[in-house]
């Protein structure tokens, strides 16, 4: 193998997979019900899957908590946390398009794809846009 293809491979080992909160759900610390109970949960939270064995998945949320979830509380639809003290959603992925919405810290956005260093995203109201991918967490 070449150094760039060692290198390829690598990073497709390390990238994240994300999943979210179908409803709101309680957070434990082993894979038990009889586990201690942590958290709960807010719907679309976004959390970074970590191990997921029958039933449980292991996860670390964007302040780097990690705990149990059980399965059938994740959703097949992403979402990503705003992290910036306010961000700028933009109608296409440049910082010249104008303004789509603004989103402030915690605000939850569905996630419909990467394209560069932008996340495409929708608010719980229907606005779509592009956000920078340093003021989300969980795409």
């Amino acid at each position: 193998m070449t150094a760039l293809s060692l290198l390829l491979a690598s990073q497709a080992l390390s990238a994240a997979e994300y999943v979210s909160v179908a409803t709101p759900a309680i957070l434990y610390d082993a894979n038990s019900l009889k586990a201690k109970k942590l958290y709960v949960a807010t719907r679309y939270l976004p959390l970074e899957k970590l191990v997921e064995l029958e039933g449980w998945v292991k996860a670390r949320d964007a302040t780097g908590k990690v705990f149990w979830i059980e399965k059938r509380n994740l959703s097949s639809k992403r979402y990503v946390v705003v992290t910036a003290r306010e961000a700028i959603v933009r109608e296409s992925w440049s910082s010249s398009a104008s303004l789509a919405f603004r989103a402030e810290r915690q605000v939850g956005l569905e996630w419909l794809g990467n394209v560069g260093s932008w996340v495409k995203v929708r608010h719980r109201d229907g606005s779509v846009g592009f956000i920078k991918n340093s003021d989300v967490w969980g795409e």
